[in-house]
């Protein structure tokens, strides 16, 4: 049902091809609306079923989503309407799992209305009339002290609902966490093929982006190419969901040139080299990704050995931390393995790895935090699951004497999938640098 990727060669894409793979409104509703539908079928059954609950509940006032019940509404749906309710009832694995909206309106067509007001003014005590009808053991609500995410059901409902209950189905209730995060963690395989194409984008506007048509030496300030890849993104027709970030790591001589020169540290230089932290919004898919950029000197052809090799010990951090994915251990389990691994190779390991996917800094396994290297408590606790996605998120401290003589921040981070045995990046990972070769 759920598969391993395989990896996909990454293509630059110019400016018009990238415009072309960024499909129209309406086409990109019928991709999302397939998607949700086979999440609902396959993926609702799989994690209530894992956590042993029988109800699943969630409610939502219009402009005041459950950021879960947000997930599962169709692309013609943009906000919850008036007081949405949405209920999952498993009757078995002989009759499945069904659904519900117990609201105004039937939710697009993966929830049928089951609630008339006309007949029953009361909207809690029609809930409160099929809960009863199909008494389920464990009824599961949005709330959670750990994962924002899972934690979506406000005061007033919660309480209206439960006042609405039985005594003995009051009782019953539990945190939807298990489930709310297994749903919003787990990828299914028609997701990964989509995730693919949405990656290549991202990466052929960070292709574009660090070129000497848009980083002109001396002119181009940093901001100016934050700003630049913020447009371009709006300009395809997608959004972000961060803004970008650029920073400049200087080797010792750029530092002293700037200084003696009194040069405008904002602005990009020759030799500069140049981070990025990028990250688009499109098909209900996020990515979020870290590479690098050298802006070559005058008379340079290529980026100095040097950093070479601190993008190599980068990708070996890479390699360490993602070789210690396994299901069933937390994500503290594998911070503690990976920095004592990379500490033995002469690495400086800033860990900092989170789920991706329907959301940027996703629920599910956190592997660190940039401030928390010995461990994360709550998220960090969570045991890795299989076919999930994760953003490889990290720093690596390397000793380069040649450029500076403070350790190099190698910051990287690439998104891949974990099927339970294999770890594998979504579009292939940055192993070469970007090369800025200025048009004058």
């Amino acid at each position: 049902m759920l598969v391993l990727l395989t990896a996909s060669l990454l293509q630059n894409l110019s400016a018009d091809e990238l415009a072309d793979r960024v499909l129209p409104l309406r086409e990109r509703a019928a991709i999302t609306n397939r998607l949700l539908e086979e999440r609902l079928d396959i993926v609702v059954p799989m994690v209530m079923r894992r956590a042993g609950v029988d109800a699943w509940v969630l409610i939502a006032r219009e402009y005041n989503e459950d950021p879960v019940l947000r997930t599962m509404l169709p692309a013609t749906w943009l906000n919850a309407r008036r007081r949405t309710v949405i209920m999952f009832i498993d009757h078995g694995p002989e009759r499945g799992v069904e659904r519900m909206a117990v609201a105004r309106y039937a939710v697009g067509d993966l929830f049928p209305g089951v609630w008339h007001p006309e007949s029953q003014p009361d909207q809690y005590a029609r809930i409160a009339q099929i809960l009863d009808e199909y008494d389920p053991q464990k009824i599961a609500l949005n709330f959670s002290d750990t994962y924002a995410l899972a934690d979506g059901l406000t005061y007033s409902e919660q309480r209206d609902f439960s006042a609405a209950l039985p005594a003995r189905l009051r009782e019953r209730i539990v945190s939807s966490e298990p489930v709310a995060v297994g749903w919003l963690e787990t990828r299914t395989e028609s997701e990964m093929a989509v995730y693919r194409d949405v990656m290549e984008i991202a990466h052929g506007i960070i292709s574009e982006g660090f070129s000497g048509e848009v980083v002109k030496p001396g002119i181009t300030s940093i901001s100016d190419l934050e700003w630049w890849f913020r447009q371009r993104v709006n300009d395809l027709g997608m959004q972000t969901w961060f803004h970008t970030g650029i920073e400049v790591e200087r080797s010792d001589r750029s530092l002293s040139d700037i200084a003696n020169n009194n040069l405008d540290p904002e602005i990009l230089y020759r030799g500069d080299h140049v981070h990025i932290d990028f990250g688009i919004s499109y098909l209900n898919l996020q990515t979020d990704t870290q590479q690098n950029a050298y802006i070559l000197r005058e008379g340079e052809s290529d980026v100095p050995a040097e950093l070479k090799l601190a993008l190599q010990k980068g990708n070996e951090l890479q390699d360490i931390l993602t070789e210690n994915f396994q299901v069933g251990r937390t994500g503290n389990d594998i911070l503690r393995r990976t920095r004592e691994q990379a500490i033995e190779r002469g690495i400086g390991p800033i860990i900092y790895t989170h789920p991706i996917g329907l959301h940027g800094h996703a629920a599910g396994t956190t592997i660190g935090m940039w401030d928390k290297q010995e461990g994360v408590p709550g998220s960090g606790d969570y045991a890795m699951q299989a076919n999930t996605a994760y953003s490889i998120e990290l720093t690596a401290l390397v000793d380069i004497p040649g450029w500076s003589n403070k350790p190099m921040r190698m910051k990287l981070e690439e998104d891949g999938f974990y099927d339970g045995q294999d770890f594998e990046y979504v579009a292939p990972r940055q192993t070469e640098y970007h090369i800025i070769r200025p048009a004058d």
